[in-house]
């Protein structure tokens, strides 16, 4: 694969002359914590369905992430290919970018929700030579999808499955085999390290032009973000970092997977989420900190609450993905005895803002935070001109983390010559330098941490045969913080309900998390002049009843 990672070059000099890359790869976080505590427990994976447990020393981790890596270059892995990993938050995700990493391959996380269509867009797009799946999740078949797939995917070689018992199976061909004791293996785990600037992370995020944009970034802009914001946060080597948000989003990408091998601190891994599950690993496991979107927070605090199981070890929630309810900042303080954080951030960024851990609970309740270190804010008007503190406009970035552009899409990187970053997203700064996300400007619905691809639904719902015009809005939801409202026009003489269009999303194999939960029926849009449907009044317009499911 070809990368096009045009914004990093012009940058290298600006940043390493300013400190704010640092030059290393995963692979040098990884061999120091070997050197320098090897038998010290370094992960903690849990898979709540079964109940199996499996711990890693930092020995032993290196051990499989090198067996892994070999086993990758036996099925003809190299420098430069994409490596697709569509698990859960198990140990095989975490080894499978540590085993990319070993062999200059680049790992593509997948969330588990999707479903043919958008892996066959992503797989394709981002040419994977090889897909790692779990055989069974949550009573899905996805070996079945897998293999489905791939014969509509030529360049899509080999299908690994975990938890298989045949011979593309991950415990066959990558974990079982002691590869790294093969003559050749100290050659092949050596030669083609990749360095800082090549691209290791492809990641999909989903945008307004109805299919997902290939984000890539290298370990320097991954590091640039996470060693900023493990220092404010006052993390260690000490502390124990639950997570249960997927993986396969940057925030457990950045803050599950890579940041505690980068602290020499152990990690703990849960792949579904049940709050009553959590509290028992953080009790057993010592946690001390987590990062999840508001949903998590609302169950965690809730569930302490119900049952009167205490989680002492635990100092911090990190809450981001939607703004955090004034109530329940309390409600979880008072539950949890936690400090609250909340953030903002973006798959092309990592975290941009939080705020800081000395700040009193009103700042997590009215800002999204303040800039981490090495990245800059500012709020202009339409012309591009800056605005005054307290002033809502189009919220612009400059970070040291800012990702190496789209995949085969430049012309969307949005960075202009001087590095100003177009987030997409509404905003307003106050004196202080706290921002506030008022809206976006992109057409995107943040659906418990979730973005639902609002365009690529709307385009499915004109190919019903019963709908003349359709709009996909936000409503708010206590719980999630947004869910998604089909507005609907039938044709004349036409019915349409929400089960009905349930069932056609069903079956176009849009992932459950994207369908729409709420119908609301319409004679005609609230439109402009020039024919564009004003959605603001189509969100006011929610505030009455309609019907859901």
């Amino acid at each position: 694969m070809q990368f096009d990672a045009i914004l990093l070059p012009a940058r290298r000099a600006r940043m390493t002359a300013q400190g704010l890359w640092h030059d290393r790869t995963i692979n040098d976080g990884l061999d120091a914590a070997v050197a320098a505590c090897p038998d010290q427990l370094a992960l903690t994976a849990l898979q709540v369905e079964s109940g199996e447990l499996r711990r890693f020393s930092w020995r032993e981790l290196a051990q499989m992430a090198d067996r892994i890596a070999v086993g990758l270059a036996r099925l003809g892995v190299g420098p430069g290919d994409v490596v697709a990993c569509q698990l859960p938050n198990w140990w095989q995700f975490s080894l499978t970018y540590l085993a990319c990493s070993r062999i200059g391959a680049v790992m593509n996380p997948l969330m588990h929700i999707f479903r043919e269509r958008e892996l066959s867009f992503m797989l394709q797009h981002g040419e994977a030579k090889l897909l790692i799946a779990p055989k069974t999740f949550r009573g899905f078949d996805f070996e079945a999808m897998a293999t489905a797939l791939q014969d509509s995917l030529p360049v899509l070689r080999q299908v690994v499955i975990v938890g298989g018992q045949g011979p593309n199976s991950f415990e066959a061909l990558l974990s079982g085999p002691a590869w790294e004791n093969e003559p050749d293996a100290q050659a092949i785990l050596t030669r083609n390290r990749p360095g800082p600037d090549d691209v290791t992370q492809l990641i999909y995020t989903s945008g307004t032009t109805g299919e997902p944009k290939g984000v890539m970034h290298s370990a320097n802009t991954l590091m640039a973000n996470i060693l900023p914001y493990a220092q404010r946060l006052g993390l260690g080597a000490d502390d124990v970092v639950l997570m249960a948000s997927p993986m396969a989003h940057q925030t457990g990408f950045m803050y599950g997977l890579m940041m505690p091998i980068l602290l020499q601190a152990a990690a703990v891994l849960q792949d579904i989420w049940e709050p009553s599950q959590a509290i028992a690993l953080i009790q057993r496991e010592r946690v001390s900190f987590t990062m999840a979107s508001t949903p998590f927070l609302t169950d965690l605090a809730r569930t302490v609450t119900e049952t009167g199981q205490a989680v002492p070890s635990l100092r911090t929630f990190l809450c981001a993905g939607a703004p955090i309810p004034g109530p329940l900042v309390k409600q979880a303080r008072a539950a949890l005895g936690v400090k609250i954080i909340s953030a903002w951030g973006m798959t092309e960024n990592g975290a941009v803002t939080t705020t800081l851990p000395a700040d009193d609970d009103e700042r997590s309740i009215h800002t999204d935070g303040h800039p981490l270190p090495g990245v800059e804010v500012k709020v202009v008007d339409v012309d591009g001109s800056a605005l005054p503190a307290g002033e809502p406009g189009r919220l612009l970035l400059r970070s040291c983390s800012n990702f190496g552009g789209y995949l085969k899409r430049a012309h969307l990187n949005g960075t202009d010559a001087d590095d100003w970053f177009d987030t997409g997203d509404l905003a307003r700064i106050d004196e202080r330098g706290y921002i506030r996300i008022i809206g976006r400007s992109k057409d995107v619905i943040i659906r418990g941490g979730e973005n639902i691809p609002v365009v690529e639904i709307e385009s499915l719902l004109y190919q019903h045969p019963a709908i003349e015009m359709a709009a996909i809005v936000a409503y708010p939801d206590e719980r999630l913080g947004e869910r998604a409202c089909a507005v609907v026009v039938p044709k004349p003489g036409q019915q349409i309900d929400l089960p009905a269009i349930i069932e056609f999303l069903k079956a176009r194999k849009v992932a459950l998390q994207y369908i729409p939960e709420r119908l609301l029926l319409r004679e005609a849009m609230p439109a402009t002049p020039a024919g564009k449907i004003q959605k603001f009044k189509l969100r006011e317009l929610l505030q009455g009843p309609g019907e859901s499911r």
